[in-house]
């Protein structure tokens, strides 16, 4: 099998109009579906992010359930050349940085927190390679 890519990834939330507060306005990332006391969606790149109400999908009927609890992690890429940009407007927005690290000369990342408590990353493009 040859995959591209990882084109959704899923947080489990418990207040939708909270998480659109802060995808949305703190983190920019656009609304590309919402259905109340179920799930919002945004868009980043080519890439989706489910953001789901847990009961919900926990007791899903139509689809197979699923559902996560705790502190889940997911990584936000940047252009090298943003990485310290971003960090001062996430700063600005009122966002506190939870940890840096620095993981080989010139490549950092940063920890953050969002609403439900899930550790957010921002990683620099190429961090991987």
């Amino acid at each position: 099998m040859d995959f591209t890519q990882i084109k959704e990834t899923c947080l489990y939330v418990q207040n939708l109009d909270r998480t659109r507060e802060f995808y949305e306005g703190v983190l920019g990332l656009k609304v590309i579906s919402h259905q109340n006391q179920r799930h919002i969606f945004f868009r980043l790149g080519t890439s989706v992010l489910l953001c789901f109400i847990t009961e919900a999908t926990r007791n899903e009927t139509v689809l197979p359930p699923h559902y996560a609890e705790g502190k889940q992690h997911i990584a936000f890429e940047v252009a090298p050349g943003d990485y310290e940009s971003v960090k001062r407007t996430v700063i600005e927005r009122g966002v506190t940085i939870t940890h840096e690290q620095e993981w080989r000369p010139l490549v950092n990342s940063f920890y953050f927190e969002d609403p439900d408590g899930h550790v957010l990353e921002i990683v620099p493009a190429g961090m991987w390679d």
